[in-house]
């Protein structure tokens, strides 16, 4: 597709993210695809995938968009970044047949002590045809990733960073702010639980937004349950 063309067909809708862990029970990447059929036939226009297994199995299921991440932490400094956090995880992605590539863009320093300042532009020249998506914490980071040539800004880290810790989710003020300032794609993501909030959240000027726990981690959405009784 057309860079365009995806975001076209992002604009407006739900984006499911299709995630579970080695550590979780639905861990697998035909599970994973599985659960993309089923957020394309409930309406879902788009689809966040971890791993390059898992983007190449959903890639086969179903034609939707596909942002893609690979999750890895580093030992030593910047551990604490660990969404698409250094070049080997980007150039595996780049032929994994996901549409954009998220990665943190965070203020926080990376493995191998980079900033986001030093390893993008690098990234960008490398890959000057490729859709990047900035999973930013604060609306700082966001523009600070649009002036830096991202293509699309998330939302994903607010409260995830140490300077955002504690803070409510979702963010709308975060997001308002945002799709005010910024002139690429907003992507409004985290802590979005309802069908009143992913609403809201499109209400306030973002081009689609994320649903992940709520929809496709039922471990979790049981805990959920469980602890209103307990």
């Amino acid at each position: 597709m057309k860079h365009t063309e995806i975001f076209d067909k992002l604009k407006g809708g739900l984006i499911v993210s299709c995630q579970a862990l080695p550590e979780e029970p639905l861990h697998s990447d035909f599970i994973m695809s599985r659960m993309a059929c089923a957020a394309w036939e409930g309406g879902a226009a788009g689809i966040r995938a971890n791993s390059v297994e898992d983007i190449r199995a959903i890639r086969k299921a179903v034609p939707l968009p596909i942002i893609g991440i690979i999750k890895k932490v580093y030992d030593g400094v910047g551990a604490d970044v660990y969404i698409t956090p250094t070049e080997a995880e980007v150039d595996a992605l780049i032929p994994s047949g996901c549409d954009i590539i998220a990665m943190d863009a965070t203020n926080r320093v990376r493995p191998g002590g980079l900033t986001l300042e030093e390893f993008f532009p690098a990234i960008r020249r490398k890959y000057p045809d490729a859709l990047f998506m900035a999973d930013c914490s604060t609306a700082e980071e966001g523009l600070a990733a649009q002036r830096l040539g991202f293509d699309c800004v998330g939302t994903t880290l607010a409260s995830y960073t140490p300077y955002t810790k504690g803070r409510a989710i979702p963010d709308f003020a975060m997001m308002r702010e945002l799709a005010s300032a910024l002139t690429i794609p907003l992507i409004a993501e985290g802590g979005i639980w309802t069908p009143e909030q992913l609403r809201e959240a499109l209400d306030t000027g973002a081009a689609a937004a994320v649903v992940g726990t709520a929809i496709t981690r039922p471990r979790e959405i049981t805990r959920r349950f469980v602890s209103a009784i307990r």
